[in-house]
């Protein structure tokens, strides 16, 4: 039911309630028992092992897991109690469930705390008599009185508005408060409703009064209010992967199944060379099966899962320190590809504070005197601000940058009498005794209302009669405010002299005045916005300005700020709702100021960039903007000023409301996923280079490296200088160029191939060193082949080559085409990491480890020509590199 189209007896009538006497205890008791508490449902809560658990069927944790599985089995095999890599394992499987499980955001949290914001006690009428009532036993056809401070505690319809204000920015994102009236709404010719934001005799739960007072009935509670409508699509809205997940659920399936097949190979291999005697040879099974194990685990990035988790980390914690708070720790490589940025204009554009930056007057300081005096907000000294209504303290703000504090005027000249602001005549008149004792009416109001009861004008040489070319200056200058976005206000006076007013009615006061300026008013944008606008247009990333304010306001902030160059860019609510899916998918490129939006305006805004496989990040402070919040691909909440629901729902929190730090944390954001990429480059590179070592020894029939060796470098040695990769700085440009497209994959733009080629110059670096490694120890192949001897220091050169030739490719890795000699910055982590694997292998080699790990004793000849064949993988993929981007300059 559209209770504002209809008038206020019928609206109680359908309520089957009383304007003056409200319902009865019984009744209401009645419909309490029907309809329910006056709350919001609260979502169904996950047990907290539940979740634990739901975080182990990650792929690339059953991946993990699967690794351990096979690290006890291999120790089970070899006869060995040694499970240090299962444990190693475990502890990484479980880290990162817990971080999975503390960094998620929940859908209860933010219902939770759109319940707080409801009133705790209401002023109702019940039995004919005033009382107060818990507010969530609030029932419809209550009958509530509002006050300047009140929270409205339910949807209602105004019965009576005394100059009453209420603050609906976190419901329409309007910032100004919304005068409110008792009168029916008429329907525009062409419109089917009235936005929520022209609904002025209504009130909603969420939204607080604050100024004046007013009568209002109940005709929505609990669910039923448009918080509940909101507070119902956050339930049923799901949680969304980020690219990086989808990508690397991806990248696990196909490890798993590039883990199967090459087991099922190997089998398949010895079972044609051997024939169908192979089943019966158990120890020929075993060992086919060991090496099977081996190409497993060589295969499978055991460490990867973990060097995402903490790189992520880092990167919070990095953001944090730069008033970036990430609540969702996947979400953050989100930012990188971020393509659309949807902003809310109040508070993150601009600052939400209304500032006088226009004056039209001869007489200045009487202007903002008048203003001042005829205004309700005080000048507080020791904030140094002014508190109240927010274009009243505009007006005092004003006055006191201009050496007119209120505390001082009020002092001066005491209220005599006042006729207070009323919608109907848009005016506010007070009545002050001025130091020498005159009696001088002070008004102010809507600029037309104010000129057309005002026959004189001050000027620079005092009071002249109000002539035609003065009005129309009057208007003319009044015209050019509001193109420009400002909100206008009229200030007059009349001198009493000595004798005060017999009448202080609007009536009586407002007549014969002295007109004496315009001020013109507007919530001004950050001063760094409009180089953050610019920065996002040179990274192709669009901005959206979505708000609930006027059009014209909208447009003048657009272009104050970059974001459109015309009012054809921009459309309005109602505009939108005329536009059909099919239609507005075509025309959504062509919009980036909506203005005069509901909730599901904004809802509808992102699923649409989002079908057209966009990156979507929405910006917000209220409870209107948390659907779309969640909804986005980066949900950004306000940290200052929003709500409760909006933060908890938000991946992304602003410790300082400001634009400018989400363009910040775009930068950090392809920061962060730059290196995760290389990271991934780097481990897979150097898992392909064992998959290629251990598959063609295990073609020739001999064992480079052992199941355990394997582990060693993947969990232990290759995670160091993954690690440091997070530490690595962002490469020039990279706010110059366009965002990754969502369909991207993790091997776009040719890092597969790097990775196969890579892979292959190490493997063969390793096969090389094996082979150097048995000439110095004096074996045959042959040997090797038939049994008589394991070829030790061959494998042991080998895992000393591959532990090194890693480390070394992880320095080719802090650029896919740049010469790492012509970096700008080093990468102090790196070094570390490097020490760090040195030091590792060292005593994995030579202190009494070496014996678990059958590792031979090598002299230092075999050291340095180990190291020296590692140390070759930086000139050859230098050289790879030089011909990569030769090629791909002259595509």
């Amino acid at each position: 039911m559209r209770e504002y189209l209809s008038n206020s007896a019928q609206v109680l009538a359908d309520l089957a309630s009383d304007g003056t006497a409200g319902i009865t205890n019984v009744e209401a008791a009645s419909r309490l028992e029907r309809d329910g508490l006056n709350k919001l449902k609260e979502a169904k809560k996950t047990p907290l092992w539940i979740r634990f658990f739901q975080q182990m069927a990650d792929p690339m944790i059953v991946m993990l897991i699967v690794a351990a599985l096979i690290s006890a089995l291999t120790s089970i095999a070899q006869g060995e109690a040694d499970f240090a890599d299962v444990v190693i394992i475990s502890f990484v499987v479980i880290v990162n469930a817990v971080l999975g499980v503390v960094q998620e955001s929940k859908a209860e949290e933010a219902l939770a705390a759109l319940q707080e914001m409801s009133a705790s006690q209401s002023k109702v009428v019940r039995d004919g008599k005033l009382v107060g009532v818990p507010s969530h036993e609030l029932v419809r056809g209550d009958v509530i009185l509002l006050e300047a401070g009140d929270a409205v505690p339910a949807d209602c319809r105004i019965l009576e508005s005394a100059s009453m204000k209420i603050e609906e920015a976190a419901l329409t994102g309007e910032s100004v408060p919304t005068d409110k009236v008792s009168e029916t709404l008429e329907l525009a010719e062409g419109v089917d409703d009235v936005p929520l934001g022209d609904r002025k005799n209504m009130c909603y739960m969420g939204s607080t009064v604050v100024y004046g007072r007013g009568r209002a009935v109940v005709v929505a509670t609990g669910m039923g209010t448009e918080m509940g409508k909101i507070a119902d699509a956050l339930s049923q809205s799901a949680d969304e992967e980020t690219p990086l997940q989808k990508k690397l659920d991806e990248l696990s399936k196909v490890l798993s199944i590039v883990c199967i097949a090459i087991c099922v190979v190997v089998f398949l291999a010895t079972w044609f060379k051997h024939g169908m005697g192979f089943f019966d040879d158990m120890t020929l099974v075993l060992k086919t099966f060991m090496v099977a194990v081996a190409l497993a685990v060589a295969a499978i990035p055991e460490g990867l899962a973990a060097v995402v988790t903490i790189v992520l980390s880092i990167g919070v914690t990095k953001m944090a320190r730069h008033n970036a708070i990430i609540r969702k720790l996947s979400a953050v490589e989100t930012l990188g590809c971020t393509q659309i940025i949807c902003s809310d204009k109040t508070g993150t554009l601009t600052q939400n504070k209304m500032t006088v930056v226009r004056h039209f007057s001869e007489d200045q300081g009487r202007l903002v005197r008048c203003m001042a005096l005829c205004s309700d907000a005080k000048w507080d000294a020791t904030k140094g601000e002014a508190v109240g209504e927010p274009t009243e303290a505009a007006l005092v703000a004003d006055a006191a940058r201009l050496g007119f504090t209120t505390a001082d005027l009020d002092a001066a000249n005491p209220r005599a009498g006042e006729a207070p602001f009323d919608s109907g005549r848009k005016m506010m008149s007070v009545v002050n005794v001025s130091p020498d004792g005159n009696y001088i009416q002070h008004t102010k109001g809507g600029p037309d209302v104010v000129l057309d009861r005002c026959t004189k004008v001050r000027t620079e040489h005092g009071d002249v009669p109000m002539t035609d070319g003065w009005r129309r200056r009057i208007q003319d200058a009044n015209k050019e405010m509001a193109d420009g976005a400002l909100r206008v206000l009229a200030a007059a006076r009349v001198n009493y002299g000595k004798t005060a007013p017999s009448d202080y009615s609007a009536e009586a006061l407002e007549k014969d005045m002295t007109f004496l300026g315009l001020c013109g008013m507007i919530d001004p944008v950050r001063p760094e916005v409009a180089d953050a606008v610019a920065e996002a247009h040179s990274a192709g990333i669009d901005v959206v300005m979505i708000t609930g304010d006027h059009i014209d306001t909208a447009v003048a902030i657009g272009k104050e700020l970059g974001v459109v160059q015309g009012a054809e860019e921009a459309i309005t609510g109602a505009e939108l709702d005329k536009i059909s899916d099919e239609d507005f998918a075509s025309a959504v490129e062509r919009y980036h100021v909506y203005a005069r939006v509901q909730p599901e305006h904004k809802t509808r805004i992102v699923d649409t960039w989002k079908r057209k496989n966009k990156i979507v990040a929405m910006t917000g402070d209220g409870v209107n903007d948390a659907p779309s919040i969640k909804r986005a691909d980066i949900g950004v909440g306000m940290g200052i000023t929003g709500t409760d629901v909006t933060k908890g729902v938000a991946d992304m929190v602003l410790a300082d409301d400001n634009f400018a730090t989400i363009i910040n944390a775009c930068e950090e954001g392809r920061r962060i996923y730059d290196n995760i990429r290389k990271a991934i480059a780097f481990l897979l590179s150097s898992n392909l280079a064992e998959v290629i070592s251990v598959f063609v020894a295990s073609l020739i029939g001999f064992t480079i490296l052992e199941p355990t060796h394997l582990l060693w470098l993947n969990l232990i040695t290759d995670c160091f200088p993954a690690l440091a990769m997070a530490m690595e700085e962002a490469e020039p440009g990279i706010m110059r160029r366009r965002p990754r497209e969502a369909t991207d994959g993790i091997f776009a733009g040719g890092m597969g191939v790097d990775c196969l080629v890579q892979g292959v110059f190490i493997g063969v670096l390793t096969l090389v060193s094996y082979f150097v490694g048995l000439s110095y120890e004096g074996v045959a192949l042959a040997d090797v082949l038939s049994g008589a001897n394991k070829g030790l220091d061959g494998m042991t050169m080998a895992f000393l080559t591959l532990s090194m030739v890693e480390m070394f490719h992880s320095f080719n890795m802090r650029s896919r085409r740049q010469s790492v000699f012509k970096l700008p910055t080093q990468n102090v982590w790196l070094w570390l990491s490097l020490a760090a694997s040195l030091i590792l292998t060292f005593v994995v080699i030579e202190t009494p480890l070496a014996q678990a790990f059958d590792f031979a004793e090598i002299g230092l000849q075999e050291y340095a020509i180990a190291m020296g064949l590692a140390f070759l993988i930086i000139p050859i993929v230098e050289v790879y590199k030089a011909i990569m981007r030769t090629i791909e300059k002259n595509k």
